[in-house]
Order: structure tokens, then sequence, then C-alpha cells
């Protein structure tokens, strides 16, 4: 399988997901669980998976879990579901009925969580009849409550249809404990000084690049994000170099850090005009008529769309209202 995603190094990684996706094709059902701290790059293996699986003739279909929607019943099932529900109509009655009324597409009480755990099974089912199916779940820590009990229940169910389901998670939740994992640590060394170069602007001395990659622990989004926009003298202070004293603030806050100083060079409103807009969804819209707004929500995006899962819901912009 190839994936369109660039990836450096992760051959390891990248074999057990082609392995994967193999079964899959073959007529197998899979499930596994990618586990790994922010920013190690896990959205971007379900990428390089999404890839080389829609190319190889699998169905693919997506959901993200989203920490604003993580009290809303049956979310985040909905959004992987949404696209495959004109096959429900074949489902036995019971379970049709429950899976519509779970996505309020019928009135009626609460519907028996057992009944829409049976009924995603059985649409992911049949979808699969077609051709196979691989369903990729990002931020499985934020999924609502439901919809994470509903997709641990088809996971330990799936049998001889040729369905792959696949979490990303920080930390997984009880609903997937005992599932097959694929454990995503930082770079190996060589591998880690090959990216840092890539978003480095010039040359480094070999000590403070040896410095970031220790520190950085081999984190992807860490060695990309946390020497942009800085000089080699910044980063020399920075990096715990003779004289400078090591950071002590977690990777994850450095990172966020990182992205604040971006936004903060991007060009701003008038005064009067700007309002706070904080970021909480998957996407980034930020328009606006103002002299400078189109570059400055072009850069949004691009910032953004490095990370959405460390950024979403931490950060509040300054931006001018609509």
């Amino acid at each position: 399988m190839t994936g369109a995603v660039a990836l450096t190094g992760r051959r390891s990684e990248r074999d057990a997901l082609e392995r994967f996706a193999d079964a899959v094709r073959g007529g197998q059902s899979r499930v596994l669980v990618v586990r790994g701290e922010p920013g190690v790059g896990k959205t971007v293996l379900l990428d390089y998976l999404a890839g080389g699986a829609t190319r190889s003739g699998c169905e693919v279909h997506r959901a993200t879990g989203v920490q604003t929607e993580m009290e809303l019943a049956f979310a985040g099932l909905h959004q992987l579901c949404a696209p495959m529900l004109g096959r429900a109509e074949h489902l036995p009655v019971p379970q049709r009925d429950a899976l519509r009324t779970a996505f309020g597409l019928a009135a009626g009480p609460p519907p028996d969580r057992f009944l829409v755990g049976l009924a995603a099974l059985s649409l992911l089912s049949e979808v699969a009849a077609e051709r196979p199916l691989i369903c990729l779940v990002d931020d499985e820590q934020w999924l609502d409550q439901a919809s994470a009990q509903a997709l641990g229940f088809v996971a330990r169910r799936l049998a001889a249809d040729p369905v792959g389901l696949v979490f990303a998670a920080r930390e997984p939740g009880p609903e997937l404990a005992g599932l097959p994992e694929l454990e995503v640590g930082g770079l190996r060394e060589s591998d880690a000084r090959t990216l840092l170069d890539s978003a480095l602007a010039g040359p480094l001395d070999d000590r403070i690049r040896d410095q970031i990659v220790a520190e950085t622990q081999g984190n992807p989004l860490a060695l990309l994000e946390l020497p942009r926009g800085l000089s080699p003298a910044e980063l020399a202070g920075g990096f715990g170099l003779p004289g400078a004293q090591p950071s002590t603030t977690p990777l994850s806050e450095r990172i966020a850090e990182s992205f604040g100083r971006q936004l903060a060079a991007l060009p701003r409103g008038p005064p009067s005009r700007c309002g706070t807009r904080r970021v909480s969804g998957r996407s980034w819209s930020g328009k606006s008529s103002w002299p400078g707004a189109s570059a400055r929500s072009t850069s949004c995006r691009s910032i953004w769309s490095r990370s959405p899962s460390t950024m979403r819901g931490a950060v509040t912009l300054r931006v001018p209202p609509p």
C-alpha cells in the first residue's frame, strides 16, 4: 500500500497499518487502537492508512471526537455513520428504529443502547457487503460516552465481514480495553534530525540540534513547531545550552505557545472591529472584509491544519467579526 501522505520514518507503524489494510481487503475483520501523546503523529498515520486504503478499493469513513460535543449522546456515532444511512433500510426493524431515534430522524423515547450498538454493527456489515470498509475514529478520548460505548461494542463483535475499525487516542477509554494496540512513540534520532532539518530556515549547530531532539523526545509536532519563527540565537537560548535553563514547561504547552506566537504575528484588523472567536471545531472560517483579512484567514487555516487536535478548544483568537 502506497500512501500519499509524506511520513518521515515510521516504517514499523506503516508496516502494521499496511498489514491491517491487507487483511481487510482479504475479507477479514480487524480492530486497532493507535495510542500516543499529543503531536506524536496519530492523525498523520490515519491519513496514511486512509489514502492507501481508498486507492486500493476500500470504502473509508472517518469521525473525530470533539470536546464541545462530549455531552451530546451519539454525536460521534452519527458523524461516522451519517454517510452510510442509505443502507439503514436493510436493517432489522428494531435496530433501524433505534438508530433513527438516536440520530434524531424519528421521534421516540431514548433508544435502547444495545439495539443502537447492534444497528451500528449491522450497518457496517451492510456497507462491507459491497466492498471492504475501513472506519477511522480520531481523538477517541473526546467521543461522547454513548458513541464510545456503541463503537466499543461494535469493535468486539466484528466477525467475518471485511470491516476494519481504527481508533486513535491519547489515552483510550475503558470502552476499548483489551483491544489490539499500536503504541506510537517519538521518532528515532536519525528520523527526528531529518524532520527537524526540514523545519529550519538555515543551518543549526549540531549541539543545538541534539538538544532539541532530546528535549522533544522525537515528538514530530514539537520538532516542526517549536523552532518555527525562531532565530538560531533564540533556539540556542530556549533549548538548554550552556547558560540556559532547561524548560520545565510540558511539551504540549510549549507547542501551544509556538502556535500562539505564529497567530500573534498575523495581520490584525482595526481594533474597533475585532471580536473574540474560540476555536472549537474541525474547521476555521475567519471570513472578513477588512484589508489583510484574506491573508490572515489563509494563515490561520494553515496553522490549524497542521494540528487541529492540539489547537482545538485551546486557542482564543482576536479576529474581525464576519
